[in-house]
């Protein structure tokens, strides 16, 4: 039996990849305590379906998810498209700060950083993971665009950026992927898939499963570990998350009558939202991972579509998607 999955282009011109791929943040901190073992083998078995996205960025672990997922495509490069990021700034002393650069000398010293641990010559697609709201995106994109041309980056990304910043990035350099939350709870981002798809420009859905809550696998906060961030997180407080389980009452419903997973059909929906949008869910478990893989087989119907958004889970779910909301679509200066 075939298990590769099929396969999905990002961008007009950009890398061809599995429809579902590996968001590897949660592998390193966030969501609790580390596997690496786990993580690795998630990674391989990713890998050998045809998952073929996996995505990290530099600040995840302070850089140590970046050596993660080098040590785990050690040997199988070239069977991955090898997403990372920079852009925001940490502190290993003080793990409450956050700051933000695309400063053009910051682009080259972060690629040149994230190249090192990931043990690898190039990055297929580089996102900048915020826009710092000071340095134009032009100058930012210039840099990036530098990288290409030197061969250290091969295709060029956005995330959390608004529709003029997408405009004025892309006029300087073709950009492959914009990358967003985006499940059936978070559909904030759906103005500018238009204009993605007028520039050609391919969708990369990050927390596709609302942080596991859509899952249905993290819905009570007091059973997470004690450093899980979601603990900090509006959907998460208590009284939040006891009426958004009550909304997942009722798309559960749905999956059930299909013989499908919570998760399974949050991530069909987002498949089904256009062949040009390529989610990402993370997980550390392989179990995990086939679940999530087994939505590419999940056929929704205009009905089922219907029904899902008769829901309207995201006008109905109780708290913000961050506790600052000037951290998304944000636009440069």
């Amino acid at each position: 039996m075939d298990t590769s999955l099929p396969t999905r282009t990002l961008g007009r011109d950009g890398p061809v990849v599995g429809a579902l791929g590996l968001g590897c943040m949660g592998m390193s901190e966030f969501y609790g305590p580390a596997d690496e073992a786990g993580s690795i083998a998630t990674i391989h078995r990713a890998i050998e379906r045809g998952c073929t996205l996996l995505d990290t960025a530099d600040i995840y672990g302070h850089g140590d998810n970046e050596v993660l997922v080098g040590r785990a495509i050690a040997g199988r490069r070239d069977r991955v498209v090898l997403a990372s990021k920079f852009g925001i700034l940490r502190r290993r002393d003080d793990p409450s700060y956050r700051g933000m650069s695309g400063r053009p000398d910051y682009v080259r010293e972060a690629c040149d950083a994230s190249l090192a641990r990931l043990g690898v010559d190039t990055i297929d697609l580089y996102h900048i993971h915020r826009v710092d709201g000071v340095t134009p995106i032009e100058d930012t994109i210039g840099a990036m665009a530098d990288l290409v041309r030197a061969g250290k980056v091969r295709w060029l990304g956005l995330s959390e950026v608004g529709p003029n910043t997408v405009r004025r990035a892309h006029a300087v350099h073709p950009i492959a992927a914009v990358q967003t939350e985006y499940s059936p709870w978070s559909r904030d981002v759906e103005p500018l898939l238009p204009l993605l798809r007028e520039l050609g420009i391919g969708f990369v859905p990050y927390s596709p499963l609302g942080r596991g809550f859509l899952a249905g696998a993290a819905t009570d906060p007091s059973t997470l570990a004690a450093d899980d961030f979601r603990r900090t997180q509006p959907r998460f407080a208590p009284d939040n998350a006891a009426r958004n389980r009550m909304l997942l009452a009722a798309f559960t419903a749905i999956a059930r009558e299909k013989g499908r997973t919570p998760a399974q059909l949050a991530l069909a929906w987002v498949l089904a939202q256009g062949r040009d949008v390529v989610p990402i869910p993370g997980t550390t478990k392989v179990t995990r991972l086939e679940e999530n893989l087994g939505a590419v087989d999940v056929a929704l119907s205009a009905r089922d579509l219907a029904r899902i958004d008769a829901l309207r889970l995201h006008e109905s779910v109780a708290g913000e998607r961050y506790p600052d909301m000037r951290w998304t679509m944000r636009e440069s200066a």
